[in-house]
């Protein structure tokens, strides 16, 4: 018999999977799952094991292929999802991936049998990068931007003395790694 708890998740997520569902309570029910899944967590760690906010949902045995493709699609989501802006009566956002450049695009590779990278693509120079004094460094928003995508591809990770990564993560632009 399910618990209350497996209950109340297997809910959320017919929730959220649902095609009729609105953007609205899709977005309301997946923090929601978040919340329980991260409180039903808490209690059942070992040693200093910690494990990302998504670890779960591709399960515990999911090959490095299948994270990417999740990875994949929470940043297909997030292109799609936040790109709205704030009227001014609201407050404004700061949202790195819908912020970016529209020509921007990501690509996420298992480079070899524990790593994953995420690398950006077609990153317009004046957006990318700032010069001052003839040195070229990575602009603020490029940081931001690596560091949300960085923060996705880590919630699928885990890490701890008593168990390994899960895997190695890396964004990348023009061969240059900007987060590991």
């Amino acid at each position: 018999m399910a618990t209350n708890t497996s209950l109340r998740i297997t809910r959320l997520q017919a929730l959220i999977e649902h095609p009729r569902t609105g953007d609205a309570e899709r977005a309301a029910a997946q923090r929601m799952l978040e919340r329980v899944l991260n409180k039903s967590r808490a209690g059942h760690g070992r040693g200093d094991r910690t494990y990302g906010v998504r670890h779960s949902r591709v399960g515990r045995h999911a090959s490095l292929p299948r994270i990417a493709d999740m990875i994949r699609e929470d940043i297909s989501l997030a292109r799609v999802m936040f790109p709205a802006s704030a009227t001014a009566e609201q407050l404004s956002v700061i949202d790195p991936i819908g912020d970016a450049p529209p020509g921007i695009s990501f690509t996420v590779e298992t480079s070899h049998d524990a790593g994953i990278d995420i690398t950006i693509c077609r990153v317009p120079r004046d957006w990318g990068w700032d010069v001052e004094d003839g040195v070229e460094s990575v602009s603020a928003a490029l940081r931001a931007l690596s560091g949300e995508l960085a923060e996705i591809m880590n919630g699928y990770n885990r890490d701890g003395s008593d168990i390994g990564k899960r895997f190695f993560a890396r964004v990348q632009v023009d061969g240059q790694t900007l987060e590991w």
